[in-house]
């Protein structure tokens, strides 16, 4: 039996689910229960699950039986390219993934947050003060100099200020949904059509690949630093291989962290008492930005194609479509979180562990996202800075909801904030 879902056509269902994600998931929990089925237009039919049990089974798609990749070459590839962690699968994945992973351990990236800091403190002083912005925008320019001083380990001032405006050009471009959405065949007729979205986003691609690919040459001739394209280039892994990589950690770390900082600091701006606690303690820190990635994850799902029949409860997922935990769900179960709907920090203190396997905002099963440990590291930093030099206020006290932009859910006003100077300056 296949599993439920709305009867709407393929066209309506995904204007509904790109206007109003979290509502379309929660009205389909109601009614049909923790498995049930909703179609994207031009894509398989995609069953979700809204149980960290259910999850597990699909995690466990890893192991034989479901390709993570293969759910986005269609979509990512002409970002990320065809050697990336997100679109390879089976044994080129495998390798890839035990070359990435050491430069990215915890142990390896705790050095770099006196950088994190300075990169922060250097972006907060030019916020602006007594006028209301947009936390998420302001929070994008730390992540997006992170990575490339970081990862990319760009030192030039001339290549820095160029990728400072085309980065952000060409994930906008390439990740907008008319771009994403698109069926490969009709994107690749308008290739040379330069006024189209692809025409202008094949462009920018290839201004950043001229800069990257010229920075990897630079650095093949004179080795070594501690930054991840250094310990990438001392691997086996080709330009190709490497330049994909970056654009990988790029799309995968950037936009991601800087929503996952928007929420957290929307949460905790309508959360009383919280604030109080901060950033002195290191412990409740931690235990603020898990609790936010709980309540407001960013990646909404974490989709698997199945390669054979799979057996979900008391339904059967046929071959060919999509299986994905439904982490926003997830996240909200009662019987794992009580009381769900409220930001409390507290149910990750003292190393309590009885959430198990029912937290996962970076994904889970053997493709948990190779980058989490710097996104956990770069969130404590980057609140911690904000908070010892900053009183945020929200303009509005209503919660913000939850709309698609890009990948991510985000904030729909982007927390929007107001900020005043503390005085006196607490220090770390």
């Amino acid at each position: 039996m296949l599993p439920p879902g709305p009867k709407l056509p393929t066209l309506l269902q995904t204007a509904w689910l790109l206007t109003d994600p979290v509502g379309a998931f929660e009205k389909c929990r109601r009614k049909y229960g923790p498995i049930f089925t909703l179609r994207f237009f031009g894509f398989p039919p995609e069953v979700y699950v809204a149980t960290p049990e259910l999850a597990e089974q699909v995690y466990r798609l890893d192991q034989g039986g479901g390709r993570a990749g293969r759910v986005r070459r269609d979509f990512l590839e002409p970002m990320v390219g065809a050697h990336s962690l997100l679109t390879l699968d089976d044994e080129p994945w495998w390798r890839h993934r035990r070359l990435l992973t050491p430069p990215l351990r915890a142990k390896q990236i705790a050095g770099y947050e006196g950088e994190i800091a300075a990169i922060a403190a250097e972006k907060i002083a030019t916020w602006p003060l007594g006028t209301p912005f947009a936390l998420r925008d302001r929070m994008q320019e730390i992540t997006l100099e992170v990575i490339i001083r970081l990862i990319f380990g760009i030192r030039d001032a001339q290549r820095l200020d160029r990728l400072r405006v085309l980065l952000p050009k060409l994930i906008e471009v390439g990740g907008s949904a008319s771009l994403m959405l698109l069926p490969p065949r009709l994107r690749e007729a308008t290739r040379r059509l330069p006024f189209t979205p692809y025409g202008r986003f094949l462009r920018l691609r290839a201004a950043v690949d001229e800069i990257l690919f010229d920075e990897i040459g630079r650095r093949r001739a004179e080795p070594g630093g501690t930054d991840v394209l250094g310990r990438l280039l001392e691997t086996e892994l080709g330009d190709q291989e490497v330049r994909d990589e970056l654009i990988t950690l790029l799309i995968a770390g950037h936009e991601t962290t800087a929503t996952g900082l928007a929420w957290a600091f929307e949460r905790l701006l309508r959360t009383p008492g919280i604030l109080d606690r901060l950033p002195h303690d290191e412990e409740y820190l931690d235990a603020v930005v898990k609790e936010a990635l709980r309540v407001r994850p960013v990646v909404f799902e974490a989709p698997r194609l199945v390669d054979a029949p799979l057996r979900l409860g008391d339904y059967e997922v046929p071959a060919g479509w999509y299986a994905a935990p439904l982490i926003a769900l997830i996240h909200q179960d009662p019987s794992v979180w009580p009381s769900p709907e409220e930001f409390r920090p507290e149910r990750f203190l003292d190393g309590a562990d009885a959430h198990g396997k029912a937290w996962m905002p970076f994904g889970g099963g053997r493709r948990f996202c190779v980058g989490a440990q710097l996104a956990l590291l770069e969130m404590r930093v980057i609140l911690r800075e904000v908070l010892n030099r900053l009183e945020l206020s929200a303009p509005d006290p209503a919660p913000e909801a939850r709309r698609l932009k890009l990948v991510t859910l985000a904030p729909a006003k982007l927390t929007r904030v107001s900020a005043r100077a503390r005085t006196p300056a607490r220090t770390p």
